[in-house]
Order: C-alpha cells, then sequence, then structure tokens
C-alpha cells in the first residue's frame, strides 16, 4: 500500500488537484521618518564598513531594511546594537537606495 492510498484511507472526502497553489508575497511597508538617516565609513581592523543608523522605527523593520539593502548590494554584513553594518564602502549606493523609498539621509565621514 502505497502513500497514496493510506491518504485516501484517511481522508475519504479530499480531493487532489494538480494545480499548482498561488502564493501572493505582499511587500512590508517601512516607516519613513522626517530625521536623516545617518551613513557613516569606518575602517574595523583595516577593512571598511559601511554604518547605517539613527532609524526611529522598530527594529523589525529596520532587520527587514538590512536584509533588502544586503541583498541588492550583494555584500555581507549584520544588524547589531539598533545599526546595519554593511562590508565595504557602499555610502553611495546606499543612500540612493535609501532616497528611492523616501528616506533621508546624511552623509558622515569622509
Amino acid at each position: 500500500m502505497d502513500l497514496q492510498e493510506q491518504l485516501k484511507r484517511l481522508f475519504p472526502e479530499h480531493e487532489v488537484s494538480n494545480e499548482p497553489e498561488k502564493i501572493i508575497k505582499k511587500e512590508h511597508l517601512l516607516f519613513v521618518q522626517k530625521e536623516p538617516i545617518i551613513c557613516k565609513f569606518e575602517k574595523r581592523k583595516g577593512k571598511p564598513i559601511t554604518i547605517i543608523s539613527g532609524y526611529e522605527g522598530g527594529d523589525e523593520d529596520f532587520k527587514i531594511l538590512a536584509k533588502e539593502l544586503k541583498s541588492k548590494l550583494a555584500v555581507g554584513g549584520s544588524f547589531k546594537d539598533g545599526e546595519i553594518i554593511i562590508q565595504g564602502d557602499y555610502r553611495d549606493r546606499i543612500m540612493k537606495l535609501l532616497q528611492e523609498k523616501g528616506f533621508k539621509t546624511k552623509r558622515v565621514g569622509g
């Protein structure tokens, strides 16, 4: 007795459909603040990093923004203590992406 027959015995009313389920993905709306997000450049252990801070919304929104920035830039990074840390100097590209989303940005350092 195969799996299909066992399932039919357990659930006799269930009808199997061959159509794939449609998954509707809803885009998450971020809180856009009036104050600018600070985008600064540092070197830690001799390696360049870009730090994004000053977001007033929830941590979950900031984590979603971090994930989106990392995937669009195809770089590594992390979210710690209310800051997004991106590996490399990507201030210009990050500021452009944030401005397209409606955020005000401020460039700090160098």
